[in-house]
């Protein structure tokens, strides 16, 4: 099922979210609805709270996003490739590597991109969909979608990154989206 993707302004998105359990009710269908929401809504990833539950879940895609690039072009990615994975309970272990920016957008925010400066390589303790507790190295494009996600059950969003005078310039932008004058060409639930 579809999920309504929650807009900005929504005070779920502020929330620092919770560790499930492993019996979490409902948990393998919200992630198969996580899916198919993320997918209808052209996205890379998504977290709970974009659906409006605080609780510490995401699901990311990076394989779309590699397999539009021909082999040239990957070099550019060092090895690199893309993945498909769900997070459950995630806690980043480290960051490490160089800062570099790149244009990040976000489902919660549509039409709206900037430039964002992030870590190139992220460690991060979690659970998969069998609860099992994996330690992984993430880096490049796969650390900035994964930290993007995981700023989500932060209660963080990416427009939190940008210089304070850049967040005053796009206040007109960012009160549009969280009053609902946006047409995203996906399902939304705006703060009443």
């Amino acid at each position: 099922m579809i999920l309504p993707i929650v807009a900005f302004g929504h005070p779920v998105l502020r929330k620092v979210c919770d560790d499930i359990p492993s019996d979490h009710e409902g948990l393998s269908q919200l992630i198969a609805d996580m899916w198919e929401t993320m997918y209808q809504s052209n996205g890379m990833g998504l977290a709970a709270p974009q659906v409006n539950r605080a609780i510490r879940l995401f699901v990311i895609d990076t394989q779309q996003v590699y397999e539009k690039y021909d082999e040239e072009d990957r070099k550019e990615f060092e090895g690199e490739t893309g993945f498909k994975k769900v997070f459950i309970n995630a806690h980043i272990h480290d960051l490490s590597g160089e800062e570099w920016s790149c244009d990040e957008g976000c489902l919660s925010l549509p039409g709206f991109r900037e430039e964002v400066s992030r870590h190139s390589t992220v460690t991060l303790e979690y659970q998969n969909e069998q609860f099992e507790t994996q330690m992984e190295t993430f880096k490049g494009l796969n650390a900035r979608v994964i930290l993007h996600e995981y700023d989500h059950i932060e209660g963080k969003l990416f427009i939190d990154r940008l210089p304070l005078l850049k967040r005053k310039l796009l206040k007109k932008k960012l009160d549009d989206i969280s009053a609902g004058r946006v047409k995203p060409g996906y399902k939304m639930l705006f703060q009443k």
